[in-house]
């Protein structure tokens, strides 16, 4: 956003601290056992995301990435515990199909009929960029009804 007697930008930016090799750890934990609590978790069927928070709540470890020196998903892809479909497109997919079982029973919900075109239009997007990044398969498609089963299994 700009500024309100200049043209110029603000420089207002969320940093994250750096770390030092010096620096006091807050955590009591190892490497190792960081990496077995993440692995632990992942195989409870906890995403990402909530690995993060536990971590960060329960076992006081602020960055993965500064800690361990790479992401939460590295990680669990090394261990072999990563889902075959990124948590971002299985949230959104979740999503849709709550939208479509609402809109099952209400079909005059105008405002839900949007939401629901805006996330597919995501999902689409997505699956765009994930193929392309080769973590789908190259033939992979969104199919509402095919997402319905996914999801009722997980």
């Amino acid at each position: 956003m700009a500024r309100m007697h200049t043209k110029r930008r603000g420089k207002a930016k969320s940093r994250k601290p750096v770390l030092s090799a010096d620096a006091p750890r807050v955590t009591q934990l190892s490497n190792e056992e960081i990496e077995n609590q993440i692995v632990s978790m992942a195989k409870q069927g906890m995403p990402p995301s909530t690995i993060g928070y536990r971590l960060k709540d329960e076992h006081k470890v602020m960055y993965i990435k500064q800690v361990l020196g790479k992401r939460l998903g590295k990680v669990m892809a090394e261990k072999g515990v990563a889902g075959e479909m990124p948590p971002d497109l299985m949230d959104l997919m979740k999503k849709a199909v709550n939208l479509r079982s609402h809109l099952a029973h209400n079909k005059h919900d105008k405002s839900n009929t949007m939401g629901l075109q805006r996330v597919e239009a995501k999902i689409w997007r997505l699956t765009k960029y994930y193929s392309r990044r080769g973590k789908l398969p190259a033939g992979w498609r969104y199919d509402p009804e095919q997402a319905a089963l996914l999801i009722k299994g997980k």
